[in-house]
């Protein structure tokens, strides 16, 4: 077993943690500074569904996990407001969020995002809020900024090879973290497990705790060894909807993603769209290597846009106490549609949902909205979702078909499952140390962040803070 020393070690090569890197490498150039992921560089990074439309559950997917995380790689949406993606203005006034969003953004035009920002303020946007407040709907207006599928990976290799150049940081691929190591409740290192399955511990007076939703469950369990209190977060499980571009441009020309909440009529529940793709296309991405969801991805050439939208139907639910493992229970609930289709994804259309019958190959056949996953299984998602959920999106799609006439239709498609795992929220002060000396933690799979923008801020506030010491 090897021992080395370093100044700072960054667990997990997602926004959150190349954030804390970048703004370290110029606050304390000569910090050694190690990073590790257990998947693999950008460059190697592969998806063969994109290419076959069926996916070979690489372990570790390439679309979870390795350099720059999962969102980045899929999509790279870059929300512009404090008011989404996840809740930094907790631990930090709203006039300072904005600043620190405006500021990361700069970091990724720095190293070639587009100029390109959908959703700013005009009367558009203004009739289309106005309306949606008609039928109870909360259109939130976000500027966003559309890095695209291909085009992040340009962006987000430009900041690797920036890193990867600078004599005193290190990135570790194929390597995984097993425990945080703590004494006299310090942080002192973490134990590795490297790609040649050899353990090794390394040594840090400070540790960035940044895995992203894939790292969730593994940051959940480090915090309940080492006794760091946490708070159940939310945890949204629903579908992805895809439909035909002629649907959603109205709203997507303006908005690019537009983001709409409805609380369902007959549970309450909020219902929140999410993650949208203006002609693109539905994918499947695996968590541990076993737990197989629904997602989706478009890009910013236009040469490469389909004729379809999709876009995620999110119901939120907040467990109270006794329960405390809302990740496995999304993880359940994916797993029932895994199940049912062998191990893949479920499609239905909704009309056949509403008829109480399963889509089978015949129907899906007569869908005019034509799937872009074509591995989908056709199934019944009734035997998947539980009432409170399907009732909840349902009501909720009836609700957006009067802002978006086309949306409550039979041949609507609704691919399941989609879950969005996050950690229970590791209580930290506002510079996102926790009882831990030494020990941060950040991003998505903090369950502090959901988004790659407000997960870039929180590594540049602990960059900042491991520079002032």
């Amino acid at each position: 077993m090897s021992k080395s020393k370093y100044d700072v070690i960054i667990v997990g090569a997602g926004p959150a943690g190349i954030f804390t890197a970048l703004e370290l490498v110029d606050l304390r150039p000569g910090a050694r500074i190690l990073m590790v992921d257990k998947g693999l560089t950008i460059e190697k990074r592969t998806c063969p569904a994109r290419k076959t439309g069926v996916c070979r559950q690489c372990n570790p997917c390439g679309i979870t996990s390795g350099w720059s995380g999962a969102g980045s790689f899929s999509d790279g949406k870059l929300s512009q407001s404090p008011q989404v993606g996840g809740r930094i203005t907790e631990y930090m006034g709203e006039e300072k969020a904005q600043e620190l969003i405006d500021y990361a953004d700069n970091f990724y035009l720095k190293f070639g995002a587009q100029d390109m920002v959908y959703g700013l303020n005009n009367q558009v946007i203004d009739d289309l809020t106005y309306e949606a407040i008609k039928y109870a709907i909360q259109l939130i207006p976000c500027p966003v900024r559309h890095l695209g599928t291909e085009k992040a990976y340009y962006v987000l290799k430009a900041m690797y090879e920036y890193l990867i150049e600078k004599p005193n940081f290190e990135f570790r691929e194929l390597t995984r973290v097993e425990d945080i190591l703590v004494e006299d409740n310090r942080v002192v290192g973490v134990r590795l497990t490297t790609r040649t399955k050899e353990t090794e511990e390394v040594y840090a007076p400070s540790v960035v705790a940044a895995p992203g939703r894939g790292g969730a469950e593994w940051l959940s369990q480090q915090t309940r060894r080492l006794g760091i209190n946490t708070e159940n977060n939310e945890i949204d499980i629903g579908v992805r909807v895809e439909v035909p571009n002629a649907i959603m441009d109205h709203l997507t020309e303006h908005l690019y993603e537009a983001k709409m909440v409805y609380f369902s009529d007959t549970f309450d529940n909020r219902v929140r769209s999410f993650c949208m793709n203006p002609g693109g296309i539905v994918s499947e991405e695996h968590y541990d290597g076993r737990v197989a969801v629904v997602n989706g991805h478009s890009y910013a050439d236009n040469s490469l846009r389909t004729t379809n939208t999709n876009f995620a139907l999110l119901v939120s639910t907040r467990f109270t106490e006794p329960f405390d493992q809302p990740i496995e229970y999304g993880k359940y609930i994916a797993g029932l549609a895994n199940m049912l289709t062998g191990g893949g994804i479920m499609v239905q259309r909704l009309g056949d949902l509403l008829r109480g019958r399963r889509t089978d190959e015949d129907r899906l056949k007569k869908s005019t909205t034509v799937p872009t996953m074509k591995s989908a299984v056709p199934g019944d998602l009734s035997y998947v979702l539980p009432e409170r959920y399907l009732t909840s999106i349902v009501e909720a799609l009836k609700a957006f078909d009067n802002i978006a006439p086309g949306l409550y239709a039979r041949n609507t498609l609704l691919y399941g499952v989609e879950v969005k795992f996050y950690s229970s929220k590791v209580r930290t002060g506002d510079n996102f140390e926790t009882s831990i000396k030494g020990l941060y933690t950040i991003g998505d799979g903090a369950g502090i962040t959901r988004g790659l923008m407000q997960a870039s801020v929180t590594g540049i506030v602990v960059a900042r803070n491991l520079a002032d010491q």
